[in-house]
């Protein structure tokens, strides 16, 4: 049984999404009130260059006053397909195009208040293009050694929960 929602209030409604109040009866009967984030959905991608590594953005979040590893990744514009914002994005965060794609899967990163998907890709046969960041994204380029991921993972360098689970889904699909 699926939850039903009673009553739906948007409490705020941004340039990138929506914040909404719902009155919702759950499948166990119970009612409550909840906060859900409404998403467009995004696209991350990991980008292979083709000598061992694989492409890593260090990028600015204020949310949470750090710089964050991350693969390049951005949220879908309207009509806009998963592969074709990951085709973007790959051009606008990371400088490249990418001659071959493989989906990899899709994730929920923050299921408990968010309805947002991100659609994850392996790029690779990349070519350089011209990157053309947004005004609001600070970020550096880097292309990190596969074998000095595990560690980043493990050490807490590497902490945004889109490029762990992408970087594990491209490891088992490269084996």
């Amino acid at each position: 049984m699926q939850a039903k929602v009673r009553d739906k209030t948007s409490l705020h409604r941004g340039r990138v999404f929506e914040l909404t109040l719902e009155r919702v009866m759950l499948p166990n009967g119970q009612t409550t009130n909840l906060e859900i984030i409404r998403h467009p959905g995004a696209s991350g991608i990991v980008a292979l260059p083709g000598d061992g590594s694989v492409l890593l953005v260090r990028q600015y979040r204020h949310a949470v006053g750090d710089y964050l590893w991350e693969i390049p990744a951005g949220t879908l514009e309207p009509g806009e397909t998963p592969l074709e914002c990951a085709n973007r994005e790959l051009l606008e965060e990371g400088g490249y195009r990418a001659g071959s794609w493989k989906e990899l899967g899709v994730i929920h990163p923050v299921p408990a208040y968010s309805d947002e998907r991100i659609h994850l890709f392996l790029a690779e046969d990349l070519s350089p293009g011209d990157q053309d960041l947004d005004p609001d994204e600070v970020l550096e380029v880097h292309r990190v050694p596969w074998k000095e991921i595990s560690g980043m993972i493990r050490k807490g360098a590497i902490r945004d929960s889109k490029t762990i689970s992408s970087l594990a889904l491209a490891r088992l699909a490269m084996d």
